[in-house]
């Protein structure tokens, strides 16, 4: 079992994000990291395009979405114990899916990334879900930290233009801009997990060093959650789920609590997982 200081779980209500250090040693953070680097240079190949020749989306990170799906090594990480269940204790859920992973590797000289919410990205209701956000090497301020606005997850929805649609029929209200506090920057050390609500409000600054900021993300969601809107999106489109129906399958299995030695089955019969999950 973990044993998550019941200070964590405050802080994380309060503020919709908390950083748990020393989740990790080195040498297992190590071999992660390694499977991830594989993983994603495998999805990307090589890319000789210079910085100013790609979208500004591939200018704020390299996305590389469901890596677990064709990475057996990988799963013993995404599906590990300690993480789900870290996350059901800040979420206060007794059962965890995944709703996806992704690498989020912000190459040198990558620009900031928009601030914004997750949820309105997600076809899913309600906002249950929860993001383990893992840097392999740890973040600074130059490299590509995130930060945080403290409370924001209890506003309810951000009008972020540039990267979130207008939602009708959503059940957040949307909040004024200066209602929010002011980002809190996270420089979070070697070996520790970032948590945050999906309601959050957050951006990642420009990687203004000679390194790639390599993270590696695994967004749960409370089981029993439903498809809420028709748009397009890959963990839902993929296993046929209409408007309404409770979200599961094998693309979003169960994440936690399962035991440490059965871990689930690569979806067939379901396409190649994505490069990316959003198609606006």
């Amino acid at each position: 079992m973990t044993v998550l200081d019941a200070s964590l779980i405050q802080t994380f209500q309060r503020d919709g994000f908390v950083v748990v250090e020393d989740f990790f040693d080195f040498h297992d953070l190590d071999l992660f990291g390694s499977i991830v680097d594989r993983a994603v240079k495998n999805r990307v190949g090589s890319d000789s395009r210079s910085m100013a020749e790609k979208s500004l989306y591939e200018q704020s990170f390299q996305q590389c979405m469901n890596l677990w799906e064709d990475n057996t090594d990988l799963k013993k990480f995404t599906f590990g114990q300690k993480l789900g269940e870290t996350a059901g204790l800040l979420l206060g859920a007794e059962a965890l899916r995944i709703w996806h992973d992704q690498a989020l590797y912000k190459e040198p000289g990558g620009r900031e990334t928009d601030p914004h919410q997750d949820w309105p990205l997600w076809p899913i209701g309600p906002a249950r879900q929860i993001t383990a956000w893992i840097p392999f090497d740890g973040s600074t301020l130059k490299g590509g930290a995130v930060g945080y606005s403290p409370g924001s997850h209890r506003l309810g929805l951000a009008k972020f233009s540039d990267i979130t649609r207008e939602l009708t029929e959503q059940p957040y209200p949307y909040f004024d801009h200066s209602e929010m506090k002011d980002l809190s920057w996270v420089e979070a050390p070697r070996g520790s997990v970032v948590f945050h609500h999906s309601l959050t409000v957050h951006q990642a600054k420009a990687n203004t060093t000679d390194t790639t900021r390599r993270v590696y993300c695994i967004i749960y969601f409370e089981d029993g959650c439903i498809r809420s809107r028709p748009h397009w999106h890959q963990s839902l489109d993929r296993q046929g789920i209409e408007d309404g129906q409770r979200i599961e399958g094998p693309v979003t299995p169960v994440a936690w609590p399962r035991l440490t030695s059965d871990l689930p089955e690569s979806p067939s019969g379901m396409g190649t997982p994505p490069q990316t999950g959003f198609r606006y």
